[in-house]
């Protein structure tokens, strides 16, 4: 993606099951990149991502549509899509080896514009316990026009989660 990056801000949750990053979207641009720096998970699992509207409240209606695109290399190719969802599901695969829990970069178009859908596209890549390695392409869109001020990760538990956002010019 072309532009370049201006970072807003940095969030991190030790001893965790979910972690908001709130107040880091504003009129100031259309694109958002966040990137998940630091995952020490106490169980395998996966990361999904939920958006916060202005009013501070985390939307868990169901209002997502997502599609997942899983890279693997010990077995086939996977895909996992859901529509009118309560979150965008699946987005970083996390292992509880932090040594295998590789890189992510992720996108949000749109989040502050209350007369548009928010869209998110990301991608990651890691490790699965000693089957191989794993890459994730994913899309997500929250289907109802409003204004987003932040997001949350959801999933198992988390020693610790680090996650920078970054504004896109």
């Amino acid at each position: 993606m072309a532009g370049n990056l201006e970072f807003i801000k940095s969030a991190s949750g030790t001893s965790v099951s979910t972690l908001e990053v709130t107040d880091c979207f504003s009129d100031k641009y259309d694109v958002y990149a966040f990137a998940i720096t630091k995952v020490d998970a106490t169980s395998d699992g996966n990361i999904d991502l939920r958006f916060i509207d202005s009013g501070g409240s985390v939307i868990s209606d169901a209002e997502y549509d997502y599609a997942l695109l899983s890279l693997i290399s010990y077995a086939g190719f996977g895909e996992t899509k859901g529509t009118n969802g309560t979150k965008i599901e699946n987005i970083m695969r996390v292992d509880t080896d932090t040594e295998k829990n590789g890189g992510s970069i992720h996108y949000i178009f749109n989040p502050y514009d209350s007369s548009s859908y928010t869209f998110y596209l990301g991608q990651s890549g890691g490790a699965v316990a000693s089957s191989g390695l794993i890459g994730t392409k994913a899309i997500g869109v929250h289907k109802s026009a409003e204004q987003i001020t932040g997001f949350q990760f959801l999933a198992g538990s988390y020693d610790t989660l680090t996650v920078n956002v970054y504004g896109v010019k």
